[in-house]
């Protein structure tokens, strides 16, 4: 860990403590040590001095205060992100203040006939789903970290997950935002509006700037009808070209009551067995790769049921599915996700993992997986795919776990190459190499080296604009160029 010597005046740091009180502030190392590493261990950082305001105007007064003394502020959430992104101090050469939301989690608003819930940053996502279903309302954005992730993070890094597929990404999901902005001022955007032709739509630019721009306060969200009936399927297919073709039969069947349709492969499943208590493979067989498809309908649960029960039967049939169980309770559907949530955690209990945030259009995400196994073969031999994802929506997790053997340290170190290779085969496919994980620190030099020159330089251009000293999460998203 880096040292959190600080070189910030005595007198800025009373004055931006007083403004949150006895209760807002952290400075004890022991205190601050969750907030400076990162979820993988990847990166561990420093700050001297962590700052939870209790609403927007105080926010916007450390703000003030941190752009009228030139300070370095790192916008911070549930700290569940991959890349880095909610890290101070990484290479900073001057102190970074952390601004963690961690207080701000009212709710402000919900009107059920307008269908939107608006709520402070620091409120944590479950929680936003429980509030919803307390008025018979669904927000939809569900993720592994959703127990302790928080909406502004989510906004900020504009999340996606298992149900994009039908609802869209955060992004889709946001109707108004209130942000503080670098110089202190309140970007004050709640409004319920599906329709607001008025110029730029402002609160997009915040969205996915993982805090580069502003510090998010609060949010207005879009939300659903409750499901009336939910019907969840864990089937094995023999390659996922079949899983493409079944995704595309489900869906012109389905239409918009398919919700996710997840890929995993064999060995993300295995580790979950292993390493996770409770959870085992909903087939015994072992097939190669496995999917998770969940439909949810205003229609009767029976009337769902027999529809996908027909379409399965059929692809049973037809050998396109080899083998599938339908959930037939609600603990057996949870049960079938908890296998889904845990592969992450489980890559992480058992050793050192290299991860591909990546996107392909679904029609070659079979070439890609050909190709990139190839290519992470030849170039360290024994290295172990862990592939799952969001097929359906094109994001796929490609994550490595090391050969057999292979020291940690010795393994992480050819990190820096296996992201070359894979992220530029997802690039020349016509694939993104972050797909919803975001840049953060980790992507930083892959965006300078992926993205094309036009757009670099009008994000440096809308940097310059809204943070002229460069003071919001510094390093972040774009290199110190920008």
């Amino acid at each position: 860990m880096k040292e959190t010597s600080s070189t910030i005046d005595a007198g800025i740091i009373t004055a931006l403590k007083a403004v949150v009180g006895d209760t807002g502030w952290k400075s004890d190392a022991d205190d601050l040590e969750p907030h400076l590493t990162e979820w993988r261990g990847l990166y561990t950082g420093s700050s001297p001095l962590l700052l939870a305001p209790a609403n927007a105007v105080e926010a916007a007064e450390i703000i003030r205060l941190c752009a009228e003394h030139s300070l370095a502020i790192v916008p911070q959430g549930g700290n569940s992100g991959l890349t880095g992104g909610a890290i101070p101090g990484l290479d900073s050469e001057r102190p970074e203040i952390l601004l963690s939301a961690s207080r701000m989690r009212q709710v402000r608003a919900i009107d059920t006939d307008n269908f939107t819930i608006t709520v402070e940053a620091g409120m944590v996502l479950a929680d936003v789903q429980s509030i919803a279903a307390e008025h018979d309302l669904y927000f939809p954005l569900s993720l592994a970290a959703e127990g302790s992730c928080q909406i502004g993070g989510n906004i900020s890094t504009n999340a996606g997950g298992t149900n994009v597929l039908r609802y869209g990404n955060t992004r889709d999901l946001v109707l108004g935002l209130e942000v503080v902005l670098a110089d202190g001022s309140l970007y004050e955007g709640l409004r319920g509006l599906r329709k607001d032709n008025t110029g730029y739509d402002l609160k997009q630019l915040f969205i996915g700037a993982e805090g580069t721009l502003g510090f998010i306060t609060a949010a207005t969200l879009k939300l659903f009808p409750q499901p009336q009936s939910v019907a969840t399927a864990w089937l094995a297919v023999s390659d996922p070209a079949d899983a493409v073709q079944l995704y595309g039969e489900s869906r012109r069947l389905m239409g918009d009551e398919m919700v996710a349709f997840e890929l995993m492969g064999q060995l993300a499943i295995d580790m979950v067995v292993e390493h996770i208590p409770g959870c085992r493979n909903p087939l015994d067989t072992g097939p190669v790769w496995h999917v998770l498809a969940e439909y949810s309908s205003a229609r009767a649960q029976v009337d769902l049921d027999e529809q996908l029960t027909a379409f399965l039967g059929n692809c049973l049939d037809s050998q396109l599915v080899s083998d599938g169980v339908l959930a037939t309770s609600e603990s057996q559907r949870e049960a079938f996700w908890r296998v889904r949530h845990g592969i992450s955690e489980a890559q992480k209990k058992a050793g050192a993992s290299i991860k591909h945030d990546v996107a392909v259009p679904v029609s070659t995400m079979p070439e890609f997986l050909l190709a990139a196994d190839k290519l992470i073969a030849a170039a360290l031999p024994g290295v172990r795919p862990v592939s799952f994802g969001h097929l359906g929506d094109g994001n796929l997790h490609y994550n490595l776990s090391p050969p057999v053997d292979m020291a940690a340290e010795v393994f992480l170190s050819h990190g820096p190459a296996l992201n070359t290779l894979i992220h530029t085969l997802a690039n020349d496919m016509g694939g993104s190499f972050s797909a919803e994980h975001g840049i953060g620190y980790l992507k930083v030099g892959e965006l300078a080296r992926l993205k094309s020159p036009v757009a670099m330089t009008l994000m440096r251009q809308v940097k310059g604009a809204l943070d002229p000293q460069g003071i919001m999460n510094p390093g972040k998203v774009l290199n110190s160029a920008g």
